[in-house]
């Protein structure tokens, strides 16, 4: 231990270093013969020299193979030199004209930078209340202009032969460089650029408020991806590449020839949901997928990996993944170092700094880093002789550097047969000088003061006199400019600008509700659960010529489960290389069947991957102009506290599909207990605005909630998506109530009254009455309890309930209007009970708070008492659950009894 300590130390330690890098101990063990060793290495160069790269690699597997059967202990290293992946001889020749291109970046990352100062200047007396983020973008900017002059293609239209464009996946935090973009494009002003992360008072002056992340929802026209929450952008991206394949394979739509592009962070890594799906990536040869991730070295707070170094953990995860990997750590000014180091000093010291020491040689000038870098050792020195402190201060990181940029993003755009990953090495806040580069307080950099501004303005020389930058002017060269007109036709080369967001598909017909539901709507007191009748309705929607190619089924592994094997049959699961195997149960009528043009997505057990593929599907009608129509499939209790945050994701994205929550409620899944037992979900699901959640206890109100969302989404085209709650327990099923379709699709209707012929209350000389209502699992219960209170003489009308929260919108919506000054209707739910007396008993298999959003909304004068699953689920028989929780019929009959005392007491 103590030869290590002291190693620590020294790494955490402020330079100048005390201990020289090349000095401290390294992993490789003492070279016993140094003769043998060198005739290996002229015997592999002489074979790779004579024969050619693929030689070589052959022999190299074969010497693998052999040790692996020798039981040698020896695998190789996943992790390479800390060097470019592309050598110099294999650069293509660089496509654009280099100094157009790096005055275009270096008005981007200006704009960008004004933005974000100007808006925390106009608030509060120059508080940063507004936030916003500079030092991101200043290091992704280069890898942004690249991709938008050389390979992020527009969509070009929907007809044939026309390219429908790429999907690119933005680093949330440089927003502001993407909205400068679009202001040199015009498709952004300058007032626009004034009302960065205002979107509420934008309007009042004539302007578009910015958002201040990716969010489609409120930019509808030009984001097309959020991504504004870590981990999710990445995962999304796997998934719509995947998608595009799944609609390939089907014949749906060619995608073939049209690339997905995520720009992520190094710290946004570290995010579980960012390297979920690495794996299916290469599983399923995604080579349509192209991931940068800008190592800037930096998160919020810090450096990403300060003790170590996150190019190479990454490098080693996606090649362990079976990704392609493409390092881009150095740029061009280097390449004449590595040319003169013919000792290896460079990637010696390399491979001896970790991060934390990267990033204070980005924050330090030059005379400090050859004082501290290049002062290591004699090697090093010499290499850095003739050059001033400038020229070493000004030495690029590849990530900044567009001729090392195009070539990484050529070689990932040809690469086929695997994902690539770009691992592309930045500065955080490259060219912020001391107002912020490589600074652990830069991210949260957002003033300048004049000095600062004016270094800024002469480190990019910007055509800015210094009352200019002062005044953070915007600046936009004149229209006939060589750099505007570059601008657009490299943008018109690549079928027009980005990002742009278009929500045009043909509508698709909804089949008849009786088509495929007529069980449902006259059950006849068949009993069944609602489970079984969605998967019933399911397999008669896949068989419509019109609809059934547009469904895209998704489960995440239970299908069996909910009762869906029959649909392995029908429609088959999604595979991309098809079935090369006999499955145990192939003699069955419900074996299991993969095929390439299957139809349902069955992603094993990742409640996060099947909601990615979800939305993917979900948002087709915009990504890819054609409409899908998915149904997701799952636990209640695994969607809105496990996947919440993608759903949310979804919902800003404009969603359109099913979620249906199955084996739903704190009581139905009996047996399995507090992890699976869901009494929120509706709670959650209310909170989404454009989430239209329904908890229906019969076939037919599912029937008829289905076809209302159907002809919403695909005939209609609103952008909404629908949560529908599903039990497992088998009961009677009635037909539908003539009439009822209305209340059923807004929240509420009248099932039906329960009293005792001539029957009084021997404690009144009047029929006392009681109004229940119920949802879901618990109407059951209600009922019953609605039968017991009738048989002691009290008249129960029952309301089937078949969303609280669509009740309680509306019933907000009208007290708002009210609010306003405007002639208000009543609440619905106020509407339907003047046809009930009494008091009023609530009960649900959620939490009280589900029944409790509409007490504001009731009729005036009357008594509410709310019943719910609170606390954590156990396991045990539903009665029993029901019995404990208080939501059975004896216990709604207590409630109502007490009640109805009080009232009389009253």
């Amino acid at each position: 231990m103590s030869g290590i300590i002291p190693y620590i130390e020294t790494m955490n330690a402020p330079l100048p270093l005390h201990t020289p890098l090349h000095d401290m101990p390294t992993p490789t063990r003492p070279d016993n013969d140094p003769q043998e060793t060198a005739e290996w290495r002229e015997a592999f160069t002489a074979l790779a020299a004579a024969q050619g790269p693929a030689r070589a690699r052959f022999v190299l597997d074969e010497l693998a193979r052999l040790a692996r059967e020798q039981r040698v202990g020896w695998t190789p290293e996943l992790s390479t030199p800390y060097v470019n992946s592309i050598g110099v001889d294999e650069q293509p020749v660089f496509p654009g004209d280099l100094a157009i291109e790096e005055r275009l970046a270096s008005l981007m990352r200006w704009n960008a930078l004004a933005m974000v100062v100007r808006a925390n200047q106009a608030e509060s007396g120059g508080s940063a209340e507004l936030g916003g983020h500079i030092a991101s973008y200043a290091s992704a900017a280069d890898l942004f202009e690249t991709g938008f002059n050389h390979f992020f293609h527009a969509r070009e239209g929907l007809g044939e032969g026309q390219h429908r464009g790429d999907l690119v996946f933005f680093q949330p935090h440089s927003a502001p460089g993407v909205y400068a973009r679009a202001f040199l494009e015009g498709r952004l002003e300058e007032k626009d650029l004034s009302f960065y992360r205002q979107e509420l008072s934008a309007p009042s002056h004539g302007a578009q408020g910015l958002s201040s992340y990716p969010h489609p929802y409120l930019m509808p026209d030009f984001w097309q991806f959020p991504t504004g929450s870590m981990g999710i952008g990445p995962i999304s991206s796997i998934y719509h590449a995947r998608f595009m394949h799944y609609l390939t394979h089907r014949r749906l739509l060619d995608c073939t020839g049209r690339k997905v592009w995520g720009v992520f962070g190094d710290g946004e890594m570290d995010e579980p949901e960012s390297m979920s799906a690495l794996t299916l990536a290469a599983r399923e040869g995604l080579d349509n997928l192209v991931w940068v991730v800008n190592c800037n070295l930096q998160r919020l707070d810090g450096p990403v990996r300060g003790n170590g170094r996150i190019i190479d953990e990454l490098e080693k995860l996606f090649s362990g993944a079976g990704w392609k990997v493409i390092k881009l750590v150095w740029g061009s000014d280097w390449d004449g170092l590595f040319a003169r180091d013919l000792t290896g000093a460079l990637t010696q010291a390399f491979a001896h700094t970790v991060d934390g020491q990267m990033q204070t040689f980005a924050a330090k000038d030059g005379r400090f880093n050859r004082d501290n870098f290049f002062g290591q050792n004699a090697e090093l020195a010499r290499l850095a002789q003739g050059m001033s402190d400038e020229q070493i201060d000004r030495l690029k990181r590849g990530g900044h550097d567009l001729v090392k940029i195009h070539a990484a993003y050529a070689a990932a755009a040809n690469h086929a047969g695997q994902p690539t990953v770009i691992l592309a090495h930045t500065k955080k806040g490259y060219g912020m000088g001391s107002a912020g580069q490589g600074k652990m307080t830069t991210h949260s950099q957002k003033k300048f003061d004049g000095e600062e501004l004016i270094e800024f303005r002469n480190r990019f020389n910007l055509p800015l006199s210094d009352e200019q930058a002062k005044n953070l002017s915007f600046y936009k060269p004149a229209a006939n400019s060589a750099e505007m007109q570059y601008l657009h036709a490299r943008r018109q080369a690549l079928g027009g600008y980005l990002p742009k967001r278009a929500s045009v598909a043909d509508t698709v017909a909804v089949p008849a509700l009786a088509t495929y539901a007529q069980f449902a709507l006259t059950a006849s007191g068949k009993e069944m659960s609602t489970t079984m009748a969605f998967v019933r309705m399911l397999g008669g929607l896949l068989k419509d010529a019109s609809l059934g190619p547009k469904i895209v089924p998704i489960v995440a592994d239970e299908a069996r489960t909910f009762g869906m094997a029959n649909l392995f049959k029908q429609v088959g699961i999604y595979s991309s290389v098809g079935q090369k195997y006999a499955p145990e149960d192939i003699g069955s009528v419900l074996s299991y069947r993969e095929a390439l043009d299957g139809q349902i997505l069955e992603e094993g057990i990742s409640e996060a991957g099947a909601l990615a593929s979800w939305t993917a599907a979900a948002t087709s009608y915009s990504v890819h102009g054609l409409a899908m129509l998915p149904f997701y499939i799952y636990y209640s209790m695994f969607g809105f506290q496990r996947v919440g945050d993608q759903i949310w994701a979804a919902a800003d994205q404009r969603a359109r599909g099913f979620l249906l929550g199955a084996t739903s409620g704190r009581t139905t899944l009996g047996g399995e207990g507090l992890q699976h037992q869901d009494g929120s979900s509706h709670l959650v699901a209310a909170t989404i605005p454009n989430c239209k959640a329904y908890d229906p206890a019969f076939a037919c109100e599912l029937a008829v909630i289905m076809a209302q969302g159907m002809r919403e989404m695909m005939v209609e085209q609103q952008d909404v998506f629908y949560y529908v709650t599903l039990m497992n327990e088998n009961y009677a099923q009635p037909d539908l109530r003539p009439g009822s379709e209305l209340g059923i699709t807004r929240g509420c209707y009248q099932f039906n009254s329960y009293v005792r012929p001539l029957a009084m209350s021997p404690r009144s000389e009047k029929l006392e009455k009681i109004t229940l209502l119920g949802s879901g699992a618990i109407l059951t219960e209600v009922i019953k309890a609605a039968q017991q209170l009738a048989a002691q003489g009290i008249e129960a009308t029952v309301y089937s309930v078949t969303s609280w929260s669509e009740l309680a919108r509306d019933g907000a919506a009208c007290q708002q209007r009210a609010l306003a000054g405007e002639t208000a209707p009543e609440a619905f739910i106020a509407q339907q009970l003047t046809a009930s007396e009494g008091p009023i008993i609530a009960a649900t298999d959620y939490v009280r708070a589900v029944p409790e959003s509409i007490r504001a909304f009731l009729p005036p004068g009357r008594s509410y008492l709310t019943l719910g699953t609170d606390g954590f689920g156990r396991s045990d028989t539903r009665a029993a659950l029901r019995g404990f929780f208080g939501v059975d019929a004896a216990s709604i009959v207590s409630a109502a009894l007490h009640q109805l005392s009080l009232s009389l007491r009253a």
